[in-house]
């Protein structure tokens, strides 16, 4: 059995059963995230949904209003005037076959890719590489285009992805313990507003089942998912 911290036993004292007001939830984890780094903020979203079947998957990409606080280098597959539009708006690697034989051989510099759709034949002899580690461009969420500026800058700028294990449960980003509760509140708030928006037709029963946010290295905290709106205003007295 493992040996809890004395700081993690510490931040579960300080956590109640019952869920907290959303900015709430966030000034409690942004108290117990005590460790030297600046630990990621995510939260996980326990949905009614069964996705073994096809008209209950929940997959998307959200922009956080805050950003993730996370820098993330990308890949872009493409060549000609596209190339020269990846590069001009930061891409951190743009190429064609050489990038696919990079990749090949084990090369990993990047956390997202984007592919024009003429890439597309080449980059899909990747799947069974980049397709496990999430990396795999998708034209669902925006990373197969032929506007690659655009693509870069969302997914530099804090755009993150979303996806309803086989458990039914979205595990997201909102950003990191530096942030201000309210940043990460007003994060939170948009996730939410899209994993709503978003409910597959087939759901049944009651959609959000509960939400809990966490750090890096603290215990959950759970948070009212029958808040809805206000996401950054204090809790009722």
């Amino acid at each position: 059995m493992t040996k809890l911290s004395k700081n993690y036993r510490a931040a579960v004292e300080k956590v109640a059963d019952t869920p907290y007001a959303p900015l709430e939830a966030m000034k409690l984890v942004k108290e117990i995230a005590t460790a030297k780094f600046d630990e990621t903020v995510s939260a996980d979203f326990r949905l009614g949904i069964d996705t073994r079947q096809a008209d209950q998957q929940l997959r998307g990409t959200v922009s956080l209003p805050n950003g993730s606080g996370k820098t993330v280098r990308v890949a872009v597959f493409a060549e000609g005037e596209a190339a020269r539009a990846a590069e001009e708006a930061g891409a951190d690697i743009v190429g064609t076959d050489e990038l696919v034989q990079q990749i090949q051989a084990g090369e990993f510099n990047f956390d997202a890719a984007v592919a024009t759709p003429d890439q597309m034949g080449k980059v899909g002899r990747l799947g069974k590489i980049l397709g496990p580690r999430g990396l795999m461009p998708n034209p669902k969420l925006g990373t197969v285009t032929n506007d690659v500026a655009k693509a870069i800058n969302e997914l530099k700028g804090g755009r993150v992805e979303y996806r309803a294990d086989r458990y039914g449960i979205a595990h997201v980003i909102l950003g990191k313990a530096s942030f201000t509760a309210e940043q990460l509140a007003e994060n939170y708030g948009a996730v939410y507003d899209e994993i709503l928006r978003m409910k597959p037709a087939a759901a049944k029963g009651k959609y959000v089942k509960s939400v809990t946010v966490s750090s890096t290295m603290s215990p959950g905290v759970k948070v009212d998912s029958g808040v809805t709106r206000g996401y950054t205003e204090a809790a009722a007295e």
